[in-house]
């Protein structure tokens, strides 16, 4: 499944799945405990796929983050939790995004991204990680 299908809700923990789409918005599943809930137009939804973190030069897709994260924890659950202080979260993404911009990526963002992570590799949703950059890489060849 790709990062195109998967969620972030204003105001619910956890990511969801898109199971389909209704006339007024849309029947998500929870990648936590697989109860579905409808959720309608007016709701802050963000697709994972649609989301970047700022670093001092441009902004990087959660993809490549997500995939940076995978290669350091070997495809495993982080070293870390996002419940740790910020100090150490901070430690942990300069290591995994060296260039991020200190100003514009909060503590917060850092929790949601590495919440979002275990989230995916709990779920083994981050083999499409790579299957997807390689579709993005053919269509750009292909223009």
């Amino acid at each position: 499944m790709s990062l195109d299908k998967i969620l972030s809700i204003s105001g619910k923990p956890g990511l969801y799945q898109i199971v389909t789409q209704t006339r007024t918005g849309a029947v998500v599943e929870s990648l936590i405990d697989q109860k579905r809930i409808t959720v309608g137009t007016h709701s802050n939804i963000s697709i994972l796929s649609e989301i970047a973190i700022y670093t001092l030069t441009e902004e990087v897709p959660l993809r490549e983050v997500l995939k940076n994260i995978k290669e350091k924890e070997n495809g495993e659950q982080t070293s870390i939790s996002h419940k740790d202080s910020k100090i150490k979260l901070e430690e942990f993404f300069f290591e995994v995004l060296p260039e991020y911009d200190e100003d514009r990526v909060y503590a917060s963002d850092i929790k949601k991204v590495i919440q979002w992570y275990n989230i995916l590799q709990k779920n083994n949703l981050l083999d499409s990680l790579e299957a997807e950059e390689e579709t993005a890489k053919t269509s750009d060849e292909e223009e």
